[in-house]
């Protein structure tokens, strides 16, 4: 009996050294995988789930691809990741060394077991450049990266764009076109004005010689003597060559308009010219009332000279400003209003 009463505490003491035992390996496992799970995060600013179904996590694959839809300043990186079975993330670091400094946005490869394709588009990039890429792939087991690869940006297409002032132009009066062509070896390179006269459509032909554009890619022309509306482009001198869009520089005809008096009390006679010649147009004599023309009277041109029409009408009046509006259709010259008359 004595024997049994003192083999019992021995029994005990050894039970909870085991106990022990189990829970301290049991806080190194929790820390462990705390630890991992830590590590885990900051790398590509992403945390991640441990592998599926309790499996231990493996370190995925990731392979560089080619460079798609280059452009000078856009491209599509490409790859494969295969996530072995863990929450996996990817991005592109890219730069102008194998140092690279940039990186793309962050995508998701989910957690199969199968290779799959990735690719991320970038913007941004300079024209005419080498850049350097590779894929990285991401998860709580650590970090697979692919080769270095490379690729070279395109050159800025170039491109036209240009404006005319003053648009309308008087009749008989100059206008000057420019512009500004824009995008890889644009300075120094010739370029040539052409019109097009309206309404008739005879097309496009030359105006004058070719000129260098400066070193920022400017240009200007003038236009001198305009008689008649036109369209405008400017062509580069190359094969092929880059012209500009389109554009109508309107020449307005040009209205003498004045004011004389009459017998009669409260009326007055409006009468001028108009040049070029444009027998039989309409003309419109507006009352100016909080800013708008308002139609008092009418008149139709008549001839004066080969280059010249002329109108007079006799109207009632108040004290006011008063204005010419000579309406012309013909599509070689647009509409244009005389000058202000004051009637006191």
């Amino acid at each position: 009996m004595r024997a049994q009463s003192k083999s019992r505490p021995a029994h005990v003491g050894e039970s909870r050294s085991a106990h022990a035992g189990e829970r301290r390996g049991a806080l190194s496992a929790i820390r462990r995988r705390a630890g991992l799970a830590i590590a885990a995060v900051g790398i590509a600013g992403v945390a991640f789930a441990g592998a599926a179904d309790g499996a231990a996590a493996a370190a995925p694959t990731a392979s560089t691809g080619h460079a798609r839809q280059v452009s000078y300043g856009s491209a599509v990186f490409t790859g494969s990741v295969n996530p072995r079975g863990a929450d996996t993330s990817y991005y592109f670091q890219y730069g102008l060394t194998k140092g690279y400094g940039g990186q793309s946005a962050i995508a998701d490869a989910g957690a199969g077991t199968h290779t799959l394709a990735v690719a991320i588009g970038v913007a941004g990039l300079q024209p005419l450049t080498v850049y350097h890429f590779r894929l990285v792939a991401v998860n709580a087991a650590g970090v697979a990266f692919g080769g270095d690869k490379t690729l070279l940006t395109t050159k800025v297409p170039l491109s036209l764009a240009l404006l005319s002032s003053p648009n309308p132009v008087l009749f008989g009066g100059t206008a000057v076109v420019q512009g500004t062509l824009s995008g890889t070896g644009n300075a120094n390179r010739p370029v040539v004005l052409q019109a097009n006269l309206l309404p008739a459509a005879a097309g496009f032909a030359n105006v004058g010689n070719a000129e260098l554009t400066t070193a920022t890619g400017g240009f200007s022309f003038p236009l001198l003597g305009l008689t008649q509306s036109l369209q405008l482009r400017v062509a580069t001198i190359t094969n092929p060559p880059v012209f500009s869009p389109v554009m109508v520089e309107n020449v307005a005809v040009r209205v003498d308009s004045h004011v004389g008096r009459t017998r009669r009390a409260h009326f007055a006679r409006i009468y001028g010219t108009v040049t070029p010649a444009e027998d039989g147009m309409q003309v419109g004599i507006l009352r100016i009332v909080h800013g708008r023309g308002v139609l008092v009277a009418g008149a139709t041109l008549h001839h004066r000279t080969p280059t010249t029409s002329k109108f007079s009408r006799v109207v009632r009046v108040r004290t006011g400003v008063y204005r010419v509006l000579v309406r012309v259709t013909n599509g070689a010259q647009v509409s244009n209003y005389g000058q202000p008359l004051l009637i006191h």
